[in-house]
């Protein structure tokens, strides 16, 4: 199943492998506002998790 994925979508995978882009620096604001949103669960309004978003 792996292997026919991967036929499937070998245009991607040969993209992936080949291009210098890298989606990292994404995947970091979105561990950092998860990580925020789980601290405050159930604490603050949506409000206040906007402001520590976007001051920290």
């Amino acid at each position: 199943a792996f292997t026919r994925g991967l036929d499937r979508d070998i245009d991607a995978v040969i993209a992936a492998l080949t291009l210098p882009y890298s989606n990292g620096p994404t995947e970091g604001v979105n561990t950092k506002t998860k990580r925020i949103a789980r601290q405050m669960h159930g604490r603050a309004s949506f409000t206040l998790l906007r402001h520590r978003i976007l001051l920290g």
